[in-house]
């Protein structure tokens, strides 16, 4: 599909808020999707167009926050498994399933994980305790809850992936033992993951739009160095309020759809 000179601009700057809000957050998606459609593209196709041009900005935003990454490898092993078997999942549904599967829990599941958000301190102050009471300790994945969880959400992920970074850092705050710069870190990495594996089961069965790919990929690719820069120099409440927001945000225009 041709783009006009003003259509490839919105995409490409679409796709550099998307890359910067993505590594800093979480749903970029929201920022690009609208934008991919306005141009005409149906949403199937502007939906795993979106998935494979913001893959460049989830390994930019991977590599900004590489420091906060170091001494994680086996914790994003464990982890990037279940977001790779629930990504490929989500892809699947998003092939098999009409279009508005998803948008009644959606707000729903983003909701909740505001809330996580919110109350994380709280939760995570309450755990603490209780591990000092029984003798325990945390464990550094997380255990086959966290596991899961992340895998369900990566569902999601491979389906639309709008706001699953913020579902990633709710789950993640509350069940592990570490910072939020970190656990963002994280968050990046596990959405490279989904998105990739996304964006490999799409070639071989769905139609993309290369230009539209192109542009975000390019775009995000700048946005993940930017985000980087200034989601590592946020303390963790300014971190935690700007995530309250976007999730806000998101929601509402879920629910607008």
């Amino acid at each position: 599909m041709a783009l006009s000179i003003w259509e490839i601009l919105a995409v490409f700057a679409a796709g550099v808020g998307a890359g910067t809000i993505n590594t800093i957050v979480g749903s970029g998606t929201l920022i690009t999707f609208p934008v991919l459609l306005a141009t005409g593209l149906p949403p199937v196709t502007a939906t795993v167009s979106n998935a494979l041009g913001l893959i460049p900005g989830s390994i930019s935003g991977a590599i900004g926050y590489r420091k906060e990454l170091a001494g994680q490898r086996r914790r994003i092993i464990k982890l990037g498994v279940g977001a790779a078997i629930g990504g490929l999942i989500g892809a699947t549904l998003l092939l098999a399933l009409p279009s508005t599967a998803f948008e009644t829990i959606v707000p729903v599941l983003v909701a909740m994980a505001l809330v996580l958000v919110i109350l994380q301190p709280r939760i995570s102050k309450a755990v603490q305790r209780r591990r000092e009471h029984t003798g325990t300790e945390a464990r550094p994945d997380g255990g086959p809850l966290l596991f899961t969880g992340l895998m369900l959400a990566s569902v999601y992920g491979g389906y639309f992936t709008a706001a699953q970074g913020i579902i990633y850092l709710s789950l993640m705050g509350m069940l592990l033992d570490d910072t939020m710069q970190r656990l963002n870190a994280v968050k990046n990495v596990l959405a490279a993951i989904v998105n990739s594996i996304a964006a490999l089961f799409f070639l071989f069965v769905a139609h993309f739009d290369w230009t539209a790919v192109a542009l975000i990929a390019i775009g995000s690719a700048i946005g993940g160095q930017i985000g980087a820069k200034v989601g590592r120099r946020l303390s963790p409440t300014v971190l935690r309020a700007l995530i309250v927001a976007v999730g806000t945000v998101a929601i509402v225009q879920l629910l607008l759809r």
